[in-house]
C-alpha cells in the first residue's frame, strides 16, 4: 500500500467516486475528497497532503483561482482536470502553480499513472548521487536548495517551491554550468510517459527564475543559451548572451 495522501477536488460526485475507487485498487489509501475549494484548503490545513487532483470548474470558483492558495499552504503536486484544451488554457494552469493536466473525459487509469510516474520521479530525484555537493546542500550564492530538507531558500529565507519546479531547479542544480536542451529537461524531469511540451519548460524556467532572480526578465543565475537551451551559472562562471 502506498501512504502517499491524496485530495481529489471536483464537484461531480461520481468523478469524485471513479477516482477514488481507482485509486484504492492502484494501492493508494490515504485519500481526501472535497467538492468545493473551500472544504479543499480546509482539508489541506488539516493533513500532509503531498498530491492533489484539481477540477478547474468548481461550484464556488475556479480551480485556476484557488491554486495560488493552494499555493499558500503546501508545495503539492497538482494534477488539473480540465475540459478546456487550449494552449492558453493549459499554461494558465501551470502558471497559477499546477504541475500537470488531464483532460476530460479522461480514463482514469491515466490519472494513476501521472501520480505513479511523478511518485517515481520525486524518487528517483532523491536518490540520484549528488556529485557536486556529498551534503545534498547546493550554494549559489543568493540561493541556496537544500535537497534533504527540501527546501529553497532565497536571501537567507525559505520560500515556497511546488514540487514540479522544485525537482527542474534540483535537476539544474545537479548539473550546474551545463547548456540543458528542452527535450533533456522533459525527459529528466517529466519523463517519457509525460504528455507536456516544450511550452511546459518555458513555463517552469520563468516560474524558477520568479523565485530565485533579482530580476526574473534579466536572469544571471538561470540563463537561456540561444538555439540550445538553458543554463544554471555556478561560481565566478560569467555569461553573456
Amino acid at each position: 500500500m502506498d501512504n502517499t495522501p491524496i485530495l481529489i477536488v471536483d464537484d461531480e460526485k461520481s468523478i469524485v467516486t471513479m477516482l477514488e475507487t481507482m485509486l484504492r485498487k492502484e494501492g493508494f489509501h490515504q485519500i481526501y475528497t472535497a467538492h468545493t475549494g473551500r472544504d479543499a484548503l480546509s482539508l489541506i490545513e488539516k493533513h500532509p497532503i503531498e498530491i492533489i487532483i484539481l477540477d478547474v470548474m468548481l461550484p464556488d470558483g475556479s480551480g485556476f483561482d484557488l491554486c495560488p492558495q493552494i499555493r499558500q499552504q503546501t508545495n503539492a503536486y497538482i494534477l488539473f482536470l480540465t475540459a478546456k484544451v487550449s494552449d492558453l488554457d493549459v499554461l494558465t494552469g501551470f502558471a497559477t502553480g499546477g504541475d500537470d493536466y488531464v483532460t476530460k473525459p479522461f480514463n482514469p487509469l491515466e490519472v494513476a499513472a501521472r501520480i505513479k510516474a511523478f511518485i517515481r520521479r520525486k524518487e528517483t530525484h532523491r536518490h540520484l548521487d549528488t556529485s557536486s555537493t556529498t551534503s545534498g546542500r547546493y550554494d549559489f550564492g543568493r540561493f541556496i536548495l537544500d535537497e534533504r530538507a527540501g527546501e529553497l531558500i532565497v536571501d537567507g529565507k525559505v520560500v515556497t517551491c511546488p514540487s514540479q519546479v522544485y525537482l527542474l531547479l534540483l535537476y539544474f542544480c545537479k548539473n550546474p554550468n551545463l547548456v540543458l536542451s528542452k527535450a533533456t529537461l522533459l525527459e529528466a524531469v517529466w519523463g517519457f510517459d509525460s504528455y507536456v511540451d516544450d511550452n511546459t519548460v518555458s513555463v517552469h524556467i520563468r516560474r524558477i527564475r520568479e523565485k530565485i532572480e533579482e530580476d526574473p526578465s534579466k536572469p544571471k543565475h538561470l540563463i537561456t543559451v540561444r538555439g540550445l537551451g538553458y543554463k544554471l551559472i555556478r561560481g565566478n562562471e560569467t555569461w553573456q548572451n
